[in-house]
């Protein structure tokens, strides 16, 4: 037998511990492409894509104890042009069978012996005699197909199958012996070398277990490559064709009965690959197909797994390469004739999925109970959609009110029927109603015209058709029509038509959550919940609306922007002047002054995107303001809060002073005063910037050119609650300088007290 190639030796594998001992080459460089465009295509190993062979340093393939993996990219030219075609690429069928080896393989060599497995040198016997002799040993078939028994001498084994040779050894053993029992079982099972060549991954030699297969090899080489074929794999022995091997049905059906037994010195061809064509859309595998002949769609489609559910029943698109010369488009019926169509090579094949589209049915949508599609009948009208109030309540409302324990309530009129309106709901324990949310107004069908396509609008009133019953809202449906139901924020409607609740919490009569009546202002709201207590802080008050919080986050923001471009802007002009190096660079030159500077000021940006706008509007009370007459006239808003606290007993100081704390309030002292129980101002405080921050939200800050010492700040009077904000020094020059006008962010956005200590 002709030697193997010389192999590197960590490549070699005994049989004896794995299937098949690969000795091939290393694959072509050539193999890997660099297309980077398709490289970029779906790498799921699941999938059946192209793979090209990738090996790690410890495992250079085909050592048996590592998997081997391979790497998706399209390997065809006809993988090129069906991306091109569809924007889509489509995997080689059956590929992706190849893409990882087991780690390690079973040994092969130690299941039963076939009955057909050819006997040869290097197997090993498992005899067994008893009677009237007894004998037992494991004899190995020497290089001249012989074994040795005692009395029979050397009895000539090789080449005989598996099934004949306890016969023939009971042949020769009678011509000594009478009266015994023989048993013959397979040992260790010599290896072989086979050739596989052609279009595979890894062509090349192997030495494989005798036990192994067609299809043994054809894994052990990686399988076909892009250009290989997967229908047709040939086994020759001595020149002639054993087996043509269809891949497909192992893949398709799991047909393994074509498979064949290797024997030393066998040649697998895998010639290049037939005619393809590419199946895709609403099919169960898209993939691009071998043909076996001639075959039709019908058979494609069955290769590919079929349909899909969501598969349109209708026509089947074809795309065709005539003579070479130019392309077809065309469709097919999906019946029986369209089905037994005979492909093309080329041929690319499309089952489009059904459209979403919806007959006899008509759809709800929007702010309620349940929405979705229904069937439609001749005469069906809204009534039968939306019969009762009920039908408008949203599942959420009914989970959130499930959570607090509470039972079903009257559901709630529209703010149009004034009539039947409920009384506010008071108290802390406020649910809103479910109906309370949706658009009473306005209600719309969207109606398609089959003839010209058009889509037209027929808007109707809810609250009419829904509480009054009245029948000029009882539009007709048709079917496909879609019945929109809006919430009011999908629409805005007019803010007296909006239902509105605020929360007032803190110092009241009767604190809690109220509906609001259209026009009803803060002070009569106040009122109606019973006044104010005798220990309310009005001074203090807080008012916040959710929609003048948005509107600082986004002022907050855009000023946030802007003195970042400022600090650019500044740094880029330093650095031209030599007087800041490094900023472009990350602040590489570390310790230079401007450095410093420039991430401090930096830090702060960041510190101010962090900042959260309460939403507070100064109500401009005076100090000593009491009871609800104090406040003012306001229409009020969804969402509204106004929270009075009891009159605080403390005044704060903070920022850069030498002590921040908390001081008792003491009537008639002033400012300086708190400023020395503070121990005065340090060395970093900026004296210019020093302000009060007012318990109603409101900012004073010192005279303009005025020393902080020596002007009237001193002697400005201080509220319960008031906080005295002493800020630090900004080092920095230009732009920069506007980021510590602490009292102009204050003043804008109503921060609190609290947010100092983020900006210090």
């Amino acid at each position: 037998m002709q030697q193997a190639a010389p192999q590197p030796s960590s490549m070699q594998s005994p049989a004896s511990t794995s299937v098949l001992s690969a000795q091939a080459p290393s694959p072509p460089a050539t193999l890997h492409s660099d297309n980077s465009t398709l490289a970029s295509a779906d790498n799921s190993l699941s999938s059946d894509a192209n793979y090209t062979e990738r090996a790690t340093p410890e495992d250079p393939m085909r050592t048996g104890k590592r998997g081997r993996t391979f790497s998706p990219e399209p390997s065809t030219e006809f993988q090129i042009f069906v991306q091109a075609t569809t924007g889509r690429l489509l995997p080689i069928y059956g590929a992706g069978l190849f893409a990882q080896r087991a780690a390690a393989f079973g040994p092969v060599d130690k299941a039963p012996a076939p009955e057909n497995m050819v006997i040869g040198a290097g197997d090993e016997l498992r005899i067994r005699i008893w009677g009237q002799v007894n004998f037992s040993a494991n004899l190995r078939v020497s290089r001249e197909g012989e074994i040795y028994l005692p009395k029979a001498g050397a009895v000539h084994v090789a080449g005989l199958e598996f099934s004949a040779v306890a016969g023939h050894l009971r042949a020769v053993l009678e011509r000594v012996y009478r009266n015994f029992e023989l048993s013959v079982d397979m040992g260790e099972i010599h290896s072989i070398q086979v050739y596989v060549t052609g279009q595979a991954r890894q062509p090349g030699e192997y030495t494989v277990s005798a036990l192994s297969t067609l299809v043994d090899a054809v894994f052990l080489s990686g399988g076909p490559s892009g250009a290989g074929s997967m229908r047709h794999v040939l086994l020759k022995r001595q020149g002639k064709v054993v087996t043509d091997f269809d891949l497909y049905a192992l893949l398709v059906k799991g047909d393994k009965s074509g498979d064949a037994q290797l024997q030393s010195g066998d040649v697998l061809v895998i010639p290049a690959a037939g005619p393809q064509v590419a199946l895709l859309g609403s099919v169960r595998v898209a993939a691009i197909y071998e043909l076996r002949g001639q075959q039709s769609i019908e058979e494609l489609l069955d290769m590919g797994g079929g349909r899909t559910a969501v598969s349109s029943g209708g026509r089947i698109s074809v795309e065709r390469i005539e003579d070479h010369a130019q392309r077809r488009a065309f469709s097919l019926a999906s019946d029986a004739a369209g089905l037994q169509s005979l492909l093309a090579d080329g041929d690319i094949v499309r089952i489009d999925s059904i459209v979403s589209s919806y007959r006899e049915a008509v759809t709800l949508r929007g702010s309620l109970a349940n929405p979705g599609r229904f069937l439609w009948h001749a005469g069906m009208r809204l009534s039968e959609l939306l019969p009762d109030r009920d039908a408008l309540v949203t599942r959420d409302y009914w989970w959130r009110r499930t959570q607090l324990g509470l039972p079903a309530p009257e559901l709630a009129a529209p703010s149009s029927a004034p009539s039947s309106r409920d009384e506010p709901t008071e108290g802390p324990a406020a649910v809103s109603s479910p109906g309370a949310q949706t658009d009473w107004n306005f209600a719309v069908v969207e109606r398609l015209d089959p003839a010209t396509m058009a889509t037209s609008l027929l808007p109707f009133n809810l609250g009419k058709l829904v509480l009054d019953h009245d029948a000029a809202q009882d539009l007709e449906l048709k079917p496909g029509d879609v019945v929109t139901i809006f919430s009011q924020e999908d629409l805005h409607p007019p803010i007296d038509e909006q239902t509105k609740y605020v929360h007032l919490q803190g110092e009241f009569v009767h604190a809690g959550v109220y509906s609001v009546a259209p026009g009803e202002t803060l002070r009569s709201l106040v009122a109606r919940a019973g006044g104010l207590t005798g220990k309310a802080y009005l001074y203090g008050s807080e008012f916040t609306r959710k929609s003048t919080q948005a509107l600082e986050q986004q002022r907050l923001n855009e000023l946030a922007d802007r003195l970042e471009h400022q600090l650019l802007r500044a740094s880029i002009k330093m650095d031209s002047a030599g007087e800041v190096g490094g900023l472009a660079n990350g602040g590489a030159q570390n310790g230079r002054p401007g450095t410093q500077v420039s991430s401090v000021n930096r830090e702060l940006i960041e510190r101010l995107r962090r900042l959260q706008p309460t939403g507070r509007i100064v109500l401009d009370l005076k100090p000593h303001s009491a009871g609800e007459s104090a406040l003012p006239e306001m229409p009020l808003e969804d969402g509204d809060t106004l929270r009075v606290p009891s009159t605080p007993a403390t005044v704060q100081v903070i920022g850069a002073v030498l002590d921040q704390n908390a001081f008792l309030y003491r009537d008639g002292e002033r400012a300086g005063s708190y400023l020395h129980l503070a121990g005065g101002m340090n060395r970093d405080a900026d004296h210019r910037q020093i302000f009060i921050l007012r318990a109603d939200g409101s900012v004073t800050g010192r005279g303009a050119g005025q020393s902080a010492l020596t002007s009237g700040f001193d002697n400005l009077h201080l509220n319960p609650g008031d906080t005295i904000v002493v800020p630090e020094k900004n080092i920095g020059a230009g732009a920069m300088r506007q980021f510590m006008a602490l009292t102009e962010i204050f003043s804008q956005f109503a921060l609190g007290a609290a947010a100092v200590n983020i900006l210090k």
